[in-house]
């Protein structure tokens, strides 16, 4: 199914010029919702024992076996224009969030995304620990509509405005004025692909959270710096992080995010839309938040 087809013709009937819809399409992504509701077919699994190819070991970091999160058969997903998720075959997600969030400053991760392809002979293979076992349910899936934090309706009266970056503002200001028809839009998207009713258990696909972007940009800088290819003045650095979160906005993408069951953590994968589409899966970039 076409699903970003079904806007156009939608934004039109609305009166949108072409070229306004084009503007906006460049910036809507479409992340999937997995949810453990009922209804739905399944397209995944949460917990329990996943299915691993026959003889592959258990994934596992230096300090042992990986907790599994939960797996999702990427025939099931729905297809999204510009995700380059593999067409068939199945994504599980390990990641010992503990270890992840004490240890990602170190370059070391305790985590794994594993591809398996369709038609590869597979076991249901038991946790190799008891604690690595999390309560076992199905998820479906549905779509759900992502804009960038700057596409958000400014209203100076409420303060909102004071939560975006100088840069931001500029950015948001510059929207508005170059897309008349911008509320409407943003509304029809929501009512396209409206809020699930149940609690999403993940999200496949869509944005980088800001606190993840803003570090990566200044990782790219601080690299850039010690190259040798630039110098940024103490004073500019804030302005130039901000631009440069922009631009790697286009080259970045959420692969999965999810909270974890101690409600404590957050957890997320990110990778580059280039790497994604080659199937460069061990390119993915664990991320562990403590949310307390």
């Amino acid at each position: 199914m076409d699903h970003q087809g079904r806007f156009r013709p939608a934004a039109l009937a609305l009166g949108v010029p072409d070229d306004e819809i084009d503007r906006f399409v460049q910036h809507l992504r479409l992340s999937i919702r997995l949810s453990g509701g009922p209804g739905g077919a399944p397209v995944g699994q949460f917990g329990g024992a996943p299915r691993l190819p026959v003889n592959e070991d258990w994934p596992s970091d230096q300090l042992g076996p990986l907790p599994f999160v939960f797996s999702v058969d990427c025939a099931a997903l729905p297809r999204v224009d510009g995700f380059g998720l593999p067409a068939d075959g199945s994504l599980l997600f390990f990641l010992r969030h503990e270890h992840d969030h004490l240890a990602g400053a170190a370059g070391e991760q305790g985590a794994r995304v594993l591809y398996v392809p369709a038609g590869t002979d597979t076991e249901v293979v038991e946790p190799p620990h008891s604690e690595f076992v999390g309560e076992q349910y199905d998820v479906s899936a549905t779509l759900f509509a992502e804009l960038p934090q700057w596409f958000a309706p400014l209203d100076e009266d409420d303060g909102d405005e004071d939560d975006l970056s100088p840069f931001q503002q500029q950015l948001a200001r510059d929207l508005a004025r170059d897309m008349p028809h911008l509320d409407e839009l943003r509304a029809l998207a929501h009512d396209v692909w409206p809020p699930d009713e149940w609690l999403a258990s993940a999200y496949i696909g869509g944005y980088l959270n800001d606190e993840v972007i803003t570090s990566i940009a200044e990782q790219t800088l601080a690299g850039r710096e010690k190259a040798g290819e630039i110098v940024i003045p103490v004073a500019k650095w804030y302005s130039h992080v901000e631009k440069e979160k922009h631009r790697l906005t286009s080259e970045w993408m959420s692969l999965a995010r999810f909270p974890l069951a101690d409600e404590f953590y957050y957890g997320s994968f990110v990778i580059r839309h280039d790497d994604l589409a080659a199937g460069r899966l061990d390119k993915a970039l664990p991320v562990t938040e403590f949310t307390e």
